[in-house]
C-alpha cells in the first residue's frame, strides 16, 4: 500500500496485525534507518503484531517509497515531517514509535515535535546527535566508490560475525546496496544538529535499546541516551557488538513487549 505525501512523494507502507480479532489493538509504527526497509523489522513482526497492530513503512528514497531528484534536501527535520505526515494522512491519532539506528534519532526528533501523540518511543542504537565526522567520511566514500564500498566497509560494524549467519549479513547488504547511492550520501553530508538539550522536555515514556559496543564508536554515547529523557529506561545488551536489534531481533523484540505491556 502506498500513500501519497503532501509533495507528491508516496511511501509504501504494509500493516500486520495478528491480533484476536474481538481486540481494538494499540498500533505500532516501526521506523527503518538509512539505506533499509521496512523488511528489516521482519522477525520483530511475529513477536509484537501478535499484541499491536504493526505499521512498517519504507522511508522517502529507501525500498519501495518514491525516490526524489538529486539535490533534495535529506535532513532530520524532514524525515519527521514525512512521519508526521504519513500517520496523520492514515488517521493513527495515538502510537507506539520504534525506530532503529537513524530512525530512532528520527523518531527522537519527531518526538520533540508531537509528543502527545505518543504512547510509548523505543529506539535502538540511535544517535542522538551528528557530531561525528564519520558523516561526512561515509558521504565522501559513497561519491568516490559507490554505495557498494561503503556498505562493505561499514557491514562488520552492524553485524557481528561471530554471532549471524553469514546469508543474513549478505541479504542485509544487498537491501543496503539497493539505496540509490545520492540518498543516502545526501543525507550523511547533510546530517547535522544536537537532540540532547531538547529532550528532556519529552515526558513520553522511552526505551532505548542498545549493545555494549560499537566497532570505531561512530554514533557517540547512544547507550546512555536514555539519562536524556524523564522517564527513559535502557536495555543493554552485554557482550554484543553491533546494531543488536538486528543482530538479536527477537530478544529485543520480547524486551519492547514487556515494557509496553507495563504501560497499560
Amino acid at each position: 500500500m502506498r500513500v501519497k505525501l503532501d509533495d507528491g512523494i508516496e511511501l509504501y507502507y504494509t500493516v500486520d496485525d495478528y491480533t484476536d480479532p474481538w481486540k481494538n489493538p494499540e498500533t505500532v509504527v516501526m521506523h527503518h534507518g538509512m539505506a533499509k526497509s521496512h523488511k528489516l523489522w521482519y522477525a520483530w513482526v511475529p513477536i509484537v503484531a501478535r499484541h499491536y497492530k504493526v505499521l512498517r513503512f519504507d522511508m522517502r528514497g529507501m525500498g519501495y517509497s518514491g525516490v526524489p531528484e538529486p539535490g533534495y534536501p535529506w535532513t532530520l527535520d524532514n524525515f519527521a515531517t514525512d512521519l508526521a505526515e504519513l500517520v496523520d494522512k492514515l488517521g493513527i491519532e495515538k502510537f507506539h514509535l520504534i525506530g532503529e539506528t537513524v530512525g530512532g534519532t528520527i523518531a527522537m526528533r519527531y518526538a520533540t515535535l508531537h509528543q502527545e501523540r505518543l504512547l510509548s518511543l523505543a529506539a535502538c542504537t540511535s544517535p542522538t546527535n551528528f557530531n561525528d565526522p564519520h558523516h561526512s567520511e561515509s558521504a565522501d566514500l559513497i561519491e568516490s566508490e559507490g554505495i557498494s564500498a561503503w556498505v562493505e566497509s561499514t557491514i562488520g560494524r552492524r553485524l557481528d560475525p561471530q554471532i549471524v549467519d553469514p546469508q543474513y549479513i549478505r541479504w542485509y547488504a544487498e537491501q543496503m546496496c539497493a539505496t540509490p547511492a545520492h540518498v543516502v550520501s545526501g543525507f550523511q553530508r547533510q546530517a547535522s544538529g544536537d537532540l540532547r538539550p531538547l529532550l528532556n522536555d519529552i515526558l513520553t515514556p522511552t526505551l532505548i535499546i542498545a549493545p555494549s559496543a560499537l566497532r570505531d564508536e561512530v554514533l557517540g554515547d547512544f547507550r546512555d541516551a536514555s539519562d536524556l529523557f524523564p522517564n527513559g529506561q535502557k536495555m543493554v545488551f552485554p557482550g554484543v557488538s553491533g546494531f543488536v536489534q538486528h543482530i538479536l531481533p527477537v530478544p529485543c523484540a520480547r524486551i519492547w513487549l514487556e515494557f509496553a505491556n507495563k504501560l497499560k
